[in-house]
Order: C-alpha cells, then structure tokens, then sequence
C-alpha cells in the first residue's frame, strides 16, 4: 500500500488506516465520541485530515498526539501505517510513564484472578511495600 495521492483523507479512515483504531467503525465511533481532535478542534468523522495536522486521540487512559506526514485510503502492513504519522516525544513520554504506573499496580495488587498470594508472592509485596 502506498501514501494516497490526494491532498486531503476523511479522518476516521486516516485513523483505520493508521492502525489506531480495528475497524473504521471503531475510529468513526471514537470521533463522534470526542475522543479525537484535529488542530486542537473536536472533528467530524468526515473532517479532512492533511499532511502536517496535529491529531490528539484518547484510547482509555492513554493518549496518543501525532503529526500527519502522509495519507492512506487502505489499510497495510503496521510498517506502513508507522509511517503515517510522527509522535509527539512528550505525549509519548507521559504515555509510557502511565503504562508503568498500570503495571506496578497490577504487581502490587497481585491480580484478583490469581487468588490468594503464594509464600513467594508475599515476599515480593513486601520487598515492594519496604518491609523487608
């Protein structure tokens, strides 16, 4: 799949094609949802999306701020799709420091689909908390 020759793609389909989003309904969904915004504007689904807009989208708790450098009508491979857009060094840094956050917690909770903790669960709680 090739970068579209078009000056302009609808958004939805330039966020399917990004691979931001499975289907293009998902992205569609997301857009009227409020979840994107385009120029720092809340968009349409329909919204031209050009090289060189900025994109912020919220997916749960992370949130991705991108930079068009190319268009795409189809979806491709993701090595493609990477080269759609450029991301925010800064929206990228806050992202993987909330995704640590979530994983600690999980480590530390232990998971509830675990059930009780092992002798060797305890002990890593506790190197955690300082006990030990």
């Amino acid at each position: 799949m090739a970068p579209d020759s078009h000056d302009h793609a609808r958004l939805d389909k330039w966020l399917w094609a990004a691979r931001f989003f499975k289907t293009r309904g998902l992205a569609a969904a997301a857009v009227d949802g409020g979840k994107v915004e385009v120029n720092g504007d809340k968009a349409k689904r329909a919204k031209a999306v050009r090289p060189g807009d900025a994109i912020r989208i919220r997916l749960g708790p992370y949130e991705h701020r991108v930079t068009v450098l190319a268009l795409a009508a189809q979806r491709g491979p993701a090595a493609v799709a990477a080269g759609l857009y450029r991301e925010d060094p800064a929206g990228k840094e806050i992202r993987e420091r909330i995704q640590e956050q979530h994983r600690l917690a999980a480590r530390i909770s232990g998971g509830a689909e675990k059930g009780r903790p092992t002798k060797r669960d305890r002990r890593e709680i506790q190197k955690v908390r300082g006990k030990r």
